[in-house]
């Protein structure tokens, strides 16, 4: 069954637009956390010159995926895999780009510190990763949306929130990799952070 979120529908052409100056001509994009299977559709007919590969560890999300692959079929766009980013299975292949849309809020930290080390091992040298979400700087209070979101998905579970971007910066460097933009999105408080691998050992 077709599944739809708002803000998947909301933010597919400003992320687009943004992915359009970041992401390679050619190759694979593996995107981590698909959800509804809405964001990865759109991108597949907008970039026809990649191949893009979803996933995500819940089934109904998968079903979704499908459902929505199947009404606007895409000869780049590959059926979803049930990756979890916790386990190594999805570092086995190598990919030329990562992207992950509004996931680490959701999910506690130690998620994030997986996803990056996982992006150090499958990440082509020079390839980006590309993160969607709530993204606050260190030193600036929460306030208005990111203030509200924050408080209520502590209130869920005490491992969720808005995350840092420089908590992220951290855990990307101790991965091999650094931040090459952080790009504001029209949704309030949402920030595109790209990081990209280095293109050698150095």
């Amino acid at each position: 069954m077709k599944r739809t979120a708002r803000a998947a529908l909301k933010n597919r052409e400003p992320l687009a637009a943004a992915l359009d100056e970041l992401l390679p001509e050619r190759g694979t994009v593996l995107e981590l956390g698909s959800g509804t299977g809405e964001h990865v559709v759109f991108l597949a007919r907008r970039f026809p010159g990649l191949t893009w590969q979803p996933s995500d560890p819940d089934p109904e999300a998968r079903v979704s995926i499908a459902a929505w692959a199947a009404e606007l079929p895409r000869p780049n766009l590959l059926a979803p895999l049930d990756y979890d980013i916790r386990l190594p299975l999805w570092q086995r292949r190598p990919v030329d780009a990562l992207l992950c849309v509004n996931v680490l809020h959701v999910s506690p930290w130690p998620v994030a510190e997986a996803l990056f080390a996982g992006a150090g091992r499958a990440l082509v040298p020079g390839g980006p990763l590309a993160l969607y979400g709530p993204f606050a700087p260190r030193d600036a209070p929460l306030a208005g949306r990111l203030a509200r979101l924050d408080r209520e998905l502590r209130a869920v579970d005490p491992a969720l929130g808005v995350r840092v971007i420089e908590s992220l910066d951290e855990a990307a460097l101790r991965a091999g990799l650094r931040r090459e933009a952080a790009i504001a999105m029209p949704e309030e408080g949402d920030v595109l952070v790209v990081y990209r691998r280095a293109k050698s050992a150095e």
